[in-house]
């Protein structure tokens, strides 16, 4: 069965702007999301192969050197499903999207 590179998105003024809410509102925003995400994994659990996990600030390599770089890249996950149209359904209810400020999840077949 094919498996799907699923990488959550946030663009950076989005995490801006939460950061910016008092800590309270924070709060209830990470409690409610933190339980749903679980809940998430947990209907989902027979077709994630790697829960995978949020991500930092990232570094680039090219050619030119080693820098600091900026993307809309915060985590990944990774699913086995028939398609990639199934692996885009899994995540239309997902948390990221509508507890947390992400904008999307990147869904993309692994060729090799």
């Amino acid at each position: 069965m094919p498996r799907f590179l699923a990488v959550y998105t946030m663009k950076p003024e989005d995490l801006a702007s939460f950061r910016n809410l008092p800590k309270t509102e924070q709060d209830a925003i990470d409690t409610a999301g933190v339980k749903e995400w679980a809940e998430w994994e947990k209907r989902n659990a027979a077709v994630i192969l790697d829960r995978g996990g949020m991500v930092g600030k990232t570094t680039r390599v090219t050619k030119a050197g080693i820098a600091s770089a900026t993307n809309a890249i915060c985590g990944y996950l990774i699913v086995e499903v028939e398609s990639a149209e199934a692996a885009a359904q899994l995540f239309q209810d997902h948390p990221h999207i509508t507890v947390f400020p992400g904008d999307g999840v990147d869904i993309m077949p692994f060729v090799t």
